[in-house]
């Protein structure tokens, strides 16, 4: 299989083929100082090549991309694109080795979940800064993430897991109401559902059941062999993107995440920040994420955190659903601009590569990002009033992600979006208003 050559990649390759130009050809150029080398890990799937790929490019590093299928490419730049097998760590490591004995890398970043246990395990081996290779695999597996949470007193959901063999209406009549069935290794609310009692949990396990025997999901291997059940948790939800520096966390943004997201599936809409939660409730979920953080081991790179706040009569309680070794997902880092306009993705690379960051601190103008709901299955045919919404006042942009003629698959078996409204005004509440008045002129004509 091959996967396409996205703007970004295409500027990668006019980049290395610049490279190969003899030096005494290059004038001035010559007498630079050697670039230090990055070695980027993108999945095909992943939404986010391009803003990971123009980053590295600002910062001027000599830049490979690693992937999990072949590229079209790689034949004309070995050194630049390579394919790594990301679900054997190991065997990855052992290639990454012998590339970086005659090719020395300075940093190794995961861009998405997919590859973050496979970035810890280059960066041992190779002595760079990464997350310990056991703390990486623990944000990969949901239960394994709740036991460590909750040996370390990380307030987190009451759960227990069940084998997929098992009958599930002897596992209905053990749990208790309302409670969350979901995978232990996928990510993006795929597979999560909610169920109110026995019959709506036999019913969430079988629809799961099915989704782990696919072809795409039963390849991942470990952890498709169990369901977690959690206790629901009532309350909003927050979303922390933040920093680690040798286990020490650096909040970078607070979403809110204004739309409910009760199930009984979890699609996420709208992130909002900065958060206009009470500056003591922000505070508690900075050191709530923190804590969990140090119970799964993790100490260097990006992490995103999902939370719960939980009601309770001293106020609202922070709740740890999930911690991610990896920033922000989809598009949705496009909201965030540090300092005098540096992206996400260049603070990350940059302290991967141990270079300063002049500013951590977030622009002030309020941002927001609308992942645009699916509103049924089928096949994309259009998308009409795109021109309509991108005239919406503090609307940045609309991006559509899928094709015409794509299939469109909601959740809980979807795992990838329409695409993303962008916004960005004085206030959050106007931020937020923006997306939703952008998004009442889409229509997509799904068959």
């Amino acid at each position: 299989m091959v996967f396409g050559i996205p703007a970004g990649i295409r500027a990668l390759m006019y980049t290395a083929s610049a490279a190969r130009v003899p030096r005494d050809k290059l004038g001035p150029v010559a007498t630079m100082a050697p670039s230090q080398r990055l070695l980027l890990l993108i999945p095909t799937t992943t939404y986010r090549t391009e803003d990971f790929v123009e980053a590295a490019r600002t910062l001027d590093v000599d830049l490979v991309i690693a992937s999990d299928r072949p590229n079209v490419m790689s034949g004309e730049f070995p050194d630049h694109l390579l394919t790594l097998p990301f679900r054997d760590p190991a065997a990855a490591a052992r290639e990454i080795r012998g590339y970086a004995a005659r090719r020395p890398l300075d940093a190794v970043v995961p861009v998405d979940d997919a590859t973050t246990v496979v970035a810890s395990a280059i960066g041992e081996s190779l002595g760079l800064r990464v997350n310990p290779l056991a703390a990486a695999r623990a944000t990969r597996n949901k239960r394994v993430m709740r036991e460590l949470l909750a040996r370390a007193g990380v307030p987190s959901p009451a759960f227990a897991t069940v084998g997929v063999t098992e009958d599930p209406r002897v596992a209905a009549r053990r749990a208790g109401y309302p409670c969350v069935l979901k995978p232990l290794v996928l990510s993006a609310s795929r597979g999560v559902i909610r169920a109110d009692d026995e019959a709506g949990f036999v019913a969430a396990f079988e629809r799961i059941r099915a989704l782990l025997r696919a072809p795409d999901v039963a390849e991942l291997g470990e952890g498709t062999d169990s369901i977690l059940v959690e206790r629901f948790v009532p309350g909003a939800e927050v979303a922390l993107e933040g920093l680690l520096e040798a286990g020490a966390l650096r909040t970078l943004a607070l979403f809110d995440k204004p739309d409910p997201l009760d199930g009984p599936f979890f699609e996420e809409t709208i992130y909002v920040t900065p958060s206009r939660l009470p500056e003591r409730t922000q505070t508690a979920v900075a050191d709530v994420t923190a804590r969990a953080a140090r119970a799964l081991g993790l100490t260097d790179g990006a992490v995103h955190g999902e939370l719960r706040l939980s009601p309770t009569a001293a106020g609202l309680d922070p709740v740890v659903l999930e911690v991610a070794a990896r920033s922000i997902g989809g598009l949705c880092g496009r909201t965030l601009r540090f300092g005098t306009g540096m992206s996400l993705e260049e603070l990350i690379l940059r302290r991967a590569l141990g270079r300063p960051v002049d500013s951590f601190e977030r622009q002030r103008a309020a941002a927001a990002v609308m992942m645009i709901p699916i509103p049924r299955g089928g096949v994309l045919e259009e998308v009409r009033g795109l021109d309509e919404a991108r005239a919406v006042p503090f609307v940045e942009d609309v991006t559509i992600s899928l094709h015409k003629g794509q299939e469109v698959v909601p959740l809980p078996e979807g795992s990838r979006y329409l695409g993303f409204i962008f916004s960005r005004a004085a206030t959050p509440a106007e931020a937020e208003a923006a997306l939703r008045e952008a998004h009442r002129h889409l229509q997509f004509v799904i068959r």
